[in-house]
């Protein structure tokens, strides 16, 4: 299992999330975020500002590690019961993809490393995170 993960959000969604200690994904799905252990790297990458928006971002939005508790469900509003996990975010920058490309594994030529994005949350080896969280840092 993975120690470091990239999850997949609008970066106004990722603020919000931020704000508040939390991540959420796959529209408020559980199984995904069960994945994630505590003590694991969380990292967010935003194709866009705004969710469903073509304001194109491309870029590395959060980075964090998950807290002790369980993914839990919360009411956002009726009807809509999205599940969460609680995320220790560390202070970072946005941080464009465009640069970091020919140094991660996850986006080498042949990777198809944009279909993973789809999924909403895959496993990365430490050594990407590493690089990640330097650029962010």
């Amino acid at each position: 299992m993975a120690d470091a993960w990239i999850a997949v959000a609008s970066a106004e969604h990722v603020r919000i999330g931020r704000r508040a200690g939390f991540m959420q994904v796959c529209h408020g799905k559980a199984p995904p975020l069960k994945r994630i252990r505590p003590g694991d790297r969380v990292i967010y990458y935003s194709p866009t500002v705004t969710f469903g928006g073509n304001d194109r971002l491309q870029a590395f939005t959060a980075i964090g590690v998950a807290r002790d508790r369980s993914p839990y469900q919360v009411e956002m509003e009726t009807g809509f019961k999205p599940w969460r996990r609680d995320v220790d975010w560390q202070p970072a920058e946005e941080t464009p993809v465009r640069p970091l490309l020919e140094r991660l594994s996850f986006t080498q030529p042949g990777t198809n490393w944009g279909d993973q994005l789809r999924f909403g949350l895959f496993g990365i080896d430490d050594r990407d995170a590493d690089v990640i969280a330097e650029m962010m840092m």
